[in-house]
């Protein structure tokens, strides 16, 4: 049975996971070179992955959420962010809030400050009613 159009099938989801280790790999090198803000852009990029399968959700967090807890300087990461990311953004910190991990969960705040000041409330409202792109 044929997915939902613009989604792929569950046997396409090892080449997602594949490109998601890939990410993986160079957000890593660019962490380790500290610069995280270039890293969670690139975490960013091509998110959410084009699929309804949970382990490349849950493999594409895990690397969100690496580059996210690098990031300290906000101001900086709003002035060079695109804002083509802020809906996706928005996602991913409730998702981190959704851990009821700490640091996590504060960290999301911070950010979540930031790019309600920045985003405007309508961010929000398109993250939480966007149900076919989800985190």
């Amino acid at each position: 049975m044929a997915g939902q159009e613009g989604f792929v099938e569950a046997d396409n989801a090892e080449a997602i996971i594949a490109r998601i280790e890939h990410k993986s790999r160079k957000i890593e090198s660019l962490l380790k070179q500290s610069k995280p803000i270039e890293a969670l852009k690139t975490a960013l990029e091509g998110s959410p992955p084009n699929t309804r399968d949970e382990r490349c959700k849950s493999a594409n967090w895990i690397v969100v959420h690496r580059a996210l807890m690098a990031v300290k300087d906000m101001d900086a990461l709003f002035s060079s962010l695109d804002p083509e990311y802020y809906d996706i953004l928005m996602k991913y910190l409730y998702r981190g809030l959704a851990t009821g991990d700490r640091p996590t969960c504060d960290q999301c705040l911070r950010v979540h400050d930031k790019l309600t000041q920045r985003a405007g409330l309508g961010c929000i409202l398109r993250s939480l009613t966007d149900t076919v792109n989800t985190v």
